[in-house]
C-alpha cells in the first residue's frame, strides 16, 4: 500500500508504519518526490489545505480512496472538484477541543471580571475601584454545536456553576448540558444566554448565520465569543450591533479575513478582544511531540491507518454532505 505523507511529517511516521507500505512525500505546493498514480492513501498537512495544492495531489493520486485532513473544519476541502471523487474523508475533530475549550473559560472569566480594564489601570499606575465585576456561576452560556469542542466547553463551564444549553444537528441528551436542542432550535435561546459560543462547522447552512436577526434577539447584556470559523458570522452586522450596544461585547479568535486587516474597525472596539486564530495552541502538545505543535494528529492518523487495512469503521469520517 502506498501513501501520501506531508513532508513535515513522514520522518515522524516512518518507524510506526507497517512494513509492506511504501510512501512519497509531498510540499505545501503539491509537489510530490515520487510516483503516487497508485497511491490509496494522503495524510494532507494543516496547511496544505488550499485548493490549489490539494487539486494538484488529487491529479497525482487517481487511485486515491483515503484523505486525512488534520482540521476540524473543512469546508475549504470540498470543493466541487473534491466531491467529483469518491474518497473517504476522516478529520482531526477532538484533537484540539482542550485547549480550545479553556480559552473559551478564559475569554468568559475576562469580560466577566473585567480583566482589560484591570490590566490598563495597572499600566497607568491608577488603584481604583467600583468595577461591576461579575461571576459565571448561575449565567446561561449556549453552545452553538455541541460536538467535541463543544462538550469539553460545557465540561469546564458547569464547574463554575453556570446553566448550560447546546444545539446540535441530532439533538440527544450530553453530560453537562442542561438542554440540548436540534440545529435550528437554539435562536429561541438566545433570550436567556449572557453567553453565546460559536462552535459550529462552516457549512453552507451555518455561512453568515449570526446575522442582524440573530443578533437582534441576543440579551443587551450578552457576550458573543467564536472560536470556529469567521464566515459564521455577519461581521458587518456584528460591527453595527457592537457599536450601537445591542450586546455587551464580543471574543473573536477567528475572522472572516485572517490575518485581521490593520484598517478593521474591530482593533479599537473597546467590547472586541481579538486573539489571532490561537485557541488551539497548547505547549501540552509540543511536550508530547516537540517537533512541530501538530504531531498529537499522528496518533489519530496512525490508529485509523490501523483500521483502515483491517477493514473496520474510521474514527473521525466526514459526512461531506452535511460539511462535516
Amino acid at each position: 500500500m502506498k501513501l501520501i505523507l506531508p513532508i513535515e511529517a513522514a520522518d515522524e511516521l516512518k518507524p510506526h508504519l507497517p512494513s509492506d507500505t511504501t510512501f512519497v512525500r509531498v510540499d505545501i505546493d503539491g509537489n510530490l518526490d515520487g510516483d503516487a498514480t497508485d497511491a490509496e492513501v494522503y495524510f494532507s498537512w494543516l496547511y496544505y489545505l488550499k485548493p490549489t495544492t490539494l487539486h494538484k495531489v488529487l491529479e497525482s493520486a487517481p487511485a486515491l480512496r483515503w484523505h486525512h485532513a488534520p482540521n476540524a473544519g473543512v469546508n475549504n476541502v470540498l470543493t466541487p472538484k473534491y466531491l467529483e471523487r469518491d474518497i473517504i474523508l476522516t478529520n482531526g475533530a477532538g484533537v484540539h477541543a482542550i485547549p480550545i475549550a479553556e480559552f473559551v473559560i478564559a475569554y468568559m472569566l475576562s469580560y466577566a471580571k473585567q480583566l482589560p480594564s484591570l490590566h490598563k489601570l495597572q499600566t497607568q499606575q491608577q488603584w481604583q475601584r467600583g468595577f461591576q465585576i461579575e461571576e459565571l456561576q448561575d449565567k446561561t452560556l449556549l453552545i452553538i454545536g455541541a460536538g467535541g469542542i463543544g462538550q469539553e466547553i460545557a465540561a469546564r463551564a458547569k464547574a463554575f456553576g453556570m446553566r448550560i444549553f447546546g444545539s446540535r444537528r441530532h439533538p440527544q441528551p450530553l453530560p453537562n448540558f442542561d438542554k440540548v436542542v436540534g440545529a435550528n432550535e437554539w435562536k429561541a435561546l438566545l433570550n436567556e444566554a449572557e453567553y453565546v459560543v460559536i462552535a459550529t462547522p462552516l457549512t453552507k447552512e451555518t455561512e453568515g448565520m449570526i446575522n442582524a436577526e440573530v443578533l437582534r434577539s441576543m440579551r443587551a447584556d450578552a457576550y458573543l465569543i467564536n472560536i470556529a470559523r469567521g464566515k459564521i458570522v455577519d461581521e458587518p452586522a456584528l460591527l453595527k450591533a457592537l457599536q450601537e450596544s445591542w450586546i455587551a461585547g464580543a471574543a473573536l479568535d477567528t475572522v472572516f479575513t485572517e490575518p485581521l486587516p490593520p484598517e478593521s474597525s474591530f482593533w479599537t472596539l473597546p467590547n472586541v478582544f481579538i486573539t489571532p486564530h490561537c485557541s488551539a495552541h497548547s505547549s501540552k502538545v509540543k511536550e508530547r511531540l516537540p517537533t512541530a505543535e501538530l504531531r498529537l494528529t499522528l496518533a489519530l492518523f496512525l490508529d485509523n491507518l490501523t483500521r483502515y487495512r483491517h477493514g473496520k469503521p474510521l474514527r473521525n469520517v466526514v459526512d461531506k454532505n452535511a460539511g462535516y
